[in-house]
Protein backbone atom coordinates (compact mmCIF):
# COMPACT_ATOMS: atom_id res chain seq x y z
CA UNK A 1 0.00 0.00 0.00
CA UNK A 2 1.33 3.51 -0.90
CA UNK A 3 2.07 6.08 1.66
CA UNK A 4 3.25 9.66 1.15
CA UNK A 5 6.57 8.43 2.49
CA UNK A 6 6.88 6.57 -0.96
CA UNK A 7 7.08 10.29 -2.22
CA UNK A 8 10.18 10.37 -0.89
CA UNK A 9 13.59 10.85 -3.43
CA UNK A 10 13.36 10.97 -7.36
CA UNK A 11 13.80 14.51 -7.29
CA UNK A 12 14.31 16.37 -10.44
CA UNK A 13 17.37 18.09 -11.87
CA UNK A 14 17.35 21.10 -13.00
CA UNK A 15 20.43 22.77 -15.33
CA UNK A 16 21.15 26.76 -14.47
CA UNK A 17 20.37 29.25 -17.50
CA UNK A 18 20.86 32.49 -16.39
CA UNK A 19 23.19 32.70 -14.05
CA UNK A 20 26.09 30.97 -14.65
CA UNK A 21 28.67 33.02 -17.12
CA UNK A 22 29.43 32.17 -20.38
CA UNK A 23 32.45 29.81 -20.83
CA UNK A 24 31.86 28.10 -17.89
CA UNK A 25 31.04 24.46 -17.52
CA UNK A 26 27.49 23.22 -16.98
CA UNK A 27 26.16 23.21 -13.67
CA UNK A 28 22.95 21.48 -12.21
CA UNK A 29 21.31 21.51 -9.61
CA UNK A 30 19.30 18.41 -7.81
CA UNK A 31 15.58 19.82 -6.66
CA UNK A 32 15.78 18.15 -3.42
CA UNK A 33 12.89 20.19 -1.89
CA UNK A 34 10.50 18.53 -3.86
CA UNK A 35 10.27 15.49 -1.02
CA UNK A 36 7.85 16.04 1.11
CA UNK A 37 8.88 17.83 3.69
CA UNK A 38 10.81 20.25 0.97
CA UNK A 39 14.12 19.01 2.12
CA UNK A 40 16.49 15.99 1.35
CA UNK A 41 16.46 15.16 4.90
CA UNK A 42 13.53 13.23 4.50
CA UNK A 43 15.73 10.49 2.95
CA UNK A 44 18.24 10.05 5.74
CA UNK A 45 15.01 10.03 8.45
CA UNK A 46 13.62 7.21 6.59
CA UNK A 47 16.31 5.37 6.45
CA UNK A 48 17.49 5.64 9.81
CA UNK A 49 14.09 4.82 10.81
CA UNK A 50 13.25 2.03 8.68
CA UNK A 51 16.68 0.62 9.16
CA UNK A 52 16.37 0.70 12.99
CA UNK A 53 12.67 -1.20 12.34
CA UNK A 54 13.89 -4.10 10.60
CA UNK A 55 16.83 -4.60 13.36
CA UNK A 56 14.62 -4.72 15.85
CA UNK A 57 16.23 -1.63 17.68
CA UNK A 58 12.94 0.29 17.21
CA UNK A 59 9.65 -1.08 18.13
CA UNK A 60 5.99 0.09 18.42
CA UNK A 61 5.73 2.17 21.66
CA UNK A 62 9.16 3.37 21.82
CA UNK A 63 10.16 7.49 21.46
CA UNK A 64 12.38 8.69 18.72
CA UNK A 65 15.12 11.08 20.12
CA UNK A 66 17.25 13.33 18.03
CA UNK A 67 19.34 16.38 17.90
CA UNK A 68 18.91 18.84 15.18
CA UNK A 69 19.71 21.92 13.56
CA UNK A 70 16.36 22.35 12.21
CA UNK A 71 15.74 19.95 9.04
CA UNK A 72 16.18 16.55 10.36
CA UNK A 73 13.79 17.11 12.91
CA UNK A 74 11.45 17.70 10.43
CA UNK A 75 12.05 14.91 8.71
CA UNK A 76 12.16 12.66 11.50
CA UNK A 77 8.82 13.99 12.79
CA UNK A 78 7.41 13.32 9.64
CA UNK A 79 8.24 9.97 9.42
CA UNK A 80 7.25 9.67 12.77
CA UNK A 81 4.05 11.22 12.22
CA UNK A 82 3.38 8.30 9.69
CA UNK A 83 4.26 5.12 11.41
CA UNK A 84 2.75 6.64 14.80
CA UNK A 85 6.17 7.11 17.16
CA UNK A 86 6.10 9.43 19.28
CA UNK A 87 8.97 11.96 18.84
CA UNK A 88 11.26 14.29 20.83
CA UNK A 89 14.10 16.79 19.47
CA UNK A 90 16.41 18.84 20.56
CA UNK A 91 17.15 22.51 18.66
CA UNK A 92 18.37 25.94 19.60
CA UNK A 93 16.72 29.09 18.44
CA UNK A 94 19.37 30.02 16.19
CA UNK A 95 17.26 27.57 14.00
CA UNK A 96 14.32 29.51 11.63
CA UNK A 97 11.35 29.83 13.56
CA UNK A 98 9.75 27.67 10.55
CA UNK A 99 11.03 24.83 10.86
CA UNK A 100 10.90 24.71 14.73
CA UNK A 101 6.85 25.21 13.95
CA UNK A 102 7.22 22.67 11.23
CA UNK A 103 7.98 20.20 13.84
CA UNK A 104 5.76 21.01 16.36
CA UNK A 105 3.30 20.56 13.50
CA UNK A 106 3.75 17.13 12.72
CA UNK A 107 3.42 16.57 16.53
CA UNK A 108 7.50 15.91 17.85
CA UNK A 109 8.03 17.84 21.53
CA UNK A 110 10.62 20.15 21.39
CA UNK A 111 13.36 21.28 23.43
CA UNK A 112 15.03 24.72 22.88
CA UNK A 113 18.53 25.50 23.68
CA UNK A 114 19.47 29.11 23.92
CA UNK A 115 22.20 29.77 21.14
CA UNK A 116 24.66 32.70 21.18
CA UNK A 117 23.02 36.10 19.44
CA UNK A 118 21.16 32.99 17.16
CA UNK A 119 24.11 32.02 15.51
CA UNK A 120 25.21 28.41 15.33
CA UNK A 121 28.54 28.26 17.36
CA UNK A 122 31.05 25.26 18.17
CA UNK A 123 29.46 24.85 21.46
CA UNK A 124 26.21 24.90 20.18
CA UNK A 125 25.62 20.83 19.00
CA UNK A 126 27.62 19.02 21.24
CA UNK A 127 25.16 20.95 23.90
CA UNK A 128 22.10 19.74 21.85
CA UNK A 129 24.02 16.40 21.40
CA UNK A 130 24.40 15.63 25.37
CA UNK A 131 20.44 16.71 25.83
CA UNK A 132 19.34 14.31 23.47
CA UNK A 133 21.41 11.44 25.11
CA UNK A 134 19.72 12.61 28.53
CA UNK A 135 16.05 12.50 27.66
CA UNK A 136 17.03 9.06 25.49
CA UNK A 137 18.26 7.38 28.73
CA UNK A 138 14.85 8.46 30.38
CA UNK A 139 13.10 5.36 28.69
CA UNK A 140 12.31 3.59 25.99
CA UNK A 141 14.05 5.51 23.18
CA UNK A 142 16.24 4.85 20.12
CA UNK A 143 18.06 7.59 19.24
CA UNK A 144 18.78 8.28 16.17
CA UNK A 145 21.85 10.13 16.89
CA UNK A 146 22.27 11.43 13.30
CA UNK A 147 25.96 12.37 13.13
CA UNK A 148 27.05 8.85 14.06
CA UNK A 149 24.47 6.67 12.71
CA UNK A 150 25.79 4.53 9.12
CA UNK A 151 22.13 4.30 8.16
CA UNK A 152 21.88 8.42 7.68
CA UNK A 153 24.87 7.66 5.16
CA UNK A 154 22.89 4.41 3.51
CA UNK A 155 19.85 6.99 3.06
CA UNK A 156 21.52 9.32 0.30
CA UNK A 157 23.39 6.75 -1.54
CA UNK A 158 19.73 6.53 -3.37
CA UNK A 159 20.95 10.44 -4.64
CA UNK A 160 23.97 9.50 -6.44
CA UNK A 161 21.94 6.82 -8.16
CA UNK A 162 19.67 9.24 -9.48
CA UNK A 163 21.97 11.75 -10.55
CA UNK A 164 23.74 8.91 -12.71
CA UNK A 165 20.55 8.49 -14.08
CA UNK A 166 20.11 12.18 -14.96
CA UNK A 167 23.10 13.65 -15.84
CA UNK A 168 23.53 13.80 -19.61
CA UNK A 169 27.51 13.69 -19.75
CA UNK A 170 30.24 12.99 -17.32
CA UNK A 171 30.01 14.49 -14.02
CA UNK A 172 33.33 15.60 -13.38
CA UNK A 173 32.24 17.25 -10.14
CA UNK A 174 29.91 16.69 -7.26
CA UNK A 175 29.98 19.18 -4.63
CA UNK A 176 27.75 20.75 -1.59
CA UNK A 177 28.18 22.28 1.62
CA UNK A 178 29.28 19.52 4.58
CA UNK A 179 27.34 19.42 7.93
CA UNK A 180 26.81 15.59 9.31
CA UNK A 181 28.27 14.78 5.71
CA UNK A 182 25.66 12.06 4.95
CA UNK A 183 24.78 13.28 1.77
CA UNK A 184 28.01 14.07 0.51
CA UNK A 185 29.67 10.70 1.49
CA UNK A 186 26.10 8.99 0.78
CA UNK A 187 25.67 10.06 -2.54
CA UNK A 188 29.29 9.98 -3.54
CA UNK A 189 29.63 6.32 -2.64
CA UNK A 190 27.18 5.63 -5.03
CA UNK A 191 28.87 7.76 -7.56
CA UNK A 192 32.38 6.07 -7.03
CA UNK A 193 30.42 2.36 -7.40
CA UNK A 194 29.90 3.70 -11.08
CA UNK A 195 33.08 2.61 -12.96
CA UNK A 196 32.28 5.24 -15.83
CA UNK A 197 32.55 7.61 -12.93
CA UNK A 198 35.22 6.77 -10.91
CA UNK A 199 36.98 10.48 -11.73
CA UNK A 200 34.50 12.30 -10.16
CA UNK A 201 35.55 14.96 -8.09
CA UNK A 202 33.64 15.27 -4.93
CA UNK A 203 34.30 19.16 -3.12
CA UNK A 204 32.99 19.54 0.33
CA UNK A 205 31.90 23.39 1.00
CA UNK A 206 31.48 25.47 4.10
CA UNK A 207 31.56 28.62 5.61
CA UNK A 208 34.53 30.78 5.44
CA UNK A 209 34.08 31.92 9.08
CA UNK A 210 34.32 28.10 10.28
CA UNK A 211 36.51 26.35 7.72
CA UNK A 212 37.19 22.99 10.24
CA UNK A 213 37.34 20.48 7.54
CA UNK A 214 40.16 22.97 5.42
CA UNK A 215 41.90 23.21 8.65
CA UNK A 216 40.48 26.81 10.08
CA UNK A 217 39.24 27.31 13.44
CA UNK A 218 35.59 27.10 14.45
CA UNK A 219 33.75 29.79 14.22
CA UNK A 220 30.00 31.67 14.32
CA UNK A 221 28.27 31.38 11.30
CA UNK A 222 24.35 31.39 10.26
CA UNK A 223 24.21 28.42 7.46
CA UNK A 224 21.65 26.82 9.26
CA UNK A 225 22.82 22.82 9.06
CA UNK A 226 26.46 23.50 7.80
CA UNK A 227 29.61 23.40 9.69
CA UNK A 228 28.73 22.16 12.96
CA UNK A 229 32.42 23.43 14.32
CA UNK A 230 33.75 20.33 14.58
CA UNK A 231 34.58 17.07 11.45
CA UNK A 232 31.64 15.14 11.91
CA UNK A 233 32.44 11.49 12.51
CA UNK A 234 31.36 9.75 8.91
CA UNK A 235 33.56 12.66 6.83
CA UNK A 236 35.83 10.46 4.97
CA UNK A 237 38.90 12.76 3.59
CA UNK A 238 39.53 9.52 1.27
CA UNK A 239 36.37 10.19 -0.39
CA UNK A 240 36.41 14.04 -0.43
CA UNK A 241 38.85 16.09 -3.50
CA UNK A 242 39.25 19.25 -1.89
CA UNK A 243 37.15 21.21 0.49
CA UNK A 244 36.80 24.92 -0.33
CA UNK A 245 35.39 27.32 2.32
CA UNK A 246 32.91 29.76 1.12
CA UNK A 247 31.98 33.26 1.96
CA UNK A 248 28.80 33.04 3.81
CA UNK A 249 27.80 36.81 2.34
CA UNK A 250 28.05 35.69 -0.95
CA UNK A 251 26.25 32.36 -0.91
CA UNK A 252 23.26 34.53 1.01
CA UNK A 253 23.62 36.26 -2.08
CA UNK A 254 23.40 33.63 -4.33
CA UNK A 255 19.90 32.44 -2.76
CA UNK A 256 18.64 35.35 -3.75
CA UNK A 257 19.76 35.62 -7.20
CA UNK A 258 18.67 31.82 -7.43
CA UNK A 259 14.93 32.98 -7.40
CA UNK A 260 15.25 36.35 -9.04
CA UNK A 261 17.34 34.85 -12.33
CA UNK A 262 16.74 30.35 -12.24
CA UNK A 263 13.23 30.28 -10.50
CA UNK A 264 14.83 27.98 -7.50
CA UNK A 265 13.64 29.01 -4.23
CA UNK A 266 15.84 27.92 -1.32
CA UNK A 267 17.81 28.72 1.62
CA UNK A 268 20.85 29.53 3.09
CA UNK A 269 23.13 26.16 2.37
CA UNK A 270 21.62 26.00 -0.89
CA UNK A 271 22.96 29.95 -1.85
CA UNK A 272 26.09 28.27 -0.29
CA UNK A 273 26.23 25.48 -2.72
CA UNK A 274 25.68 27.40 -5.76
CA UNK A 275 28.03 29.53 -4.74
CA UNK A 276 30.45 27.15 -4.66
CA UNK A 277 29.35 25.28 -7.82
CA UNK A 278 29.93 28.39 -10.10
CA UNK A 279 33.11 29.24 -8.87
CA UNK A 280 34.54 25.79 -9.53
CA UNK A 281 32.47 25.62 -13.19
CA UNK A 282 34.27 29.08 -14.10
CA UNK A 283 37.35 27.28 -13.47
CA UNK A 284 36.83 24.24 -15.27
CA UNK A 285 35.57 25.82 -18.00
CA UNK A 286 32.75 24.87 -21.07
CA UNK A 287 32.53 21.29 -21.94
CA UNK A 288 32.74 19.83 -18.31
CA UNK A 289 29.74 19.01 -15.82
CA UNK A 290 29.07 20.22 -12.10
CA UNK A 291 26.61 19.10 -10.07
CA UNK A 292 25.27 20.23 -6.78
CA UNK A 293 21.92 19.88 -4.37
CA UNK A 294 19.23 22.10 -3.59
CA UNK A 295 18.78 21.38 -0.14
CA UNK A 296 15.14 22.51 1.26
CA UNK A 297 12.48 25.24 0.43
CA UNK A 298 12.92 29.23 0.87
CA UNK A 299 9.51 29.31 2.39
CA UNK A 300 11.27 28.15 6.13
CA UNK A 301 13.70 31.09 5.78
CA UNK A 302 10.56 33.67 5.57
CA UNK A 303 10.71 34.94 8.79
CA UNK A 304 14.59 35.03 8.80
CA UNK A 305 16.95 37.91 6.98
CA UNK A 306 17.78 36.00 4.11
CA UNK A 307 15.06 37.37 2.13
CA UNK A 308 14.49 40.47 4.25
Amino acid sequence: MLTILDAIGNTPLARLSRIVPEGAADVYVKLEFYNPTGSYKDRMALSMIERAEQRGALRPGMTVVEYTGGSTGISLAFVCAVKGYRCRIVSSDAVAKEKLRSMAIFGAELEVLKSQGGKLTADLVPRMMERAREIAAEGSSYATDQMRNPDMVAGYEPLGEELLRQVPKTLDVFCAASGTSGMLMGASRALKRAGANQATRIIAFEPATSAVLSGGPAGQHGVEGVAPGFVPPQFDRGVVSETRAIDEAAGRHMARELARHEGIFAGTSTGLNVAGAIQLACELGAGHTVVTVAVDSGLKYLAGDLYA
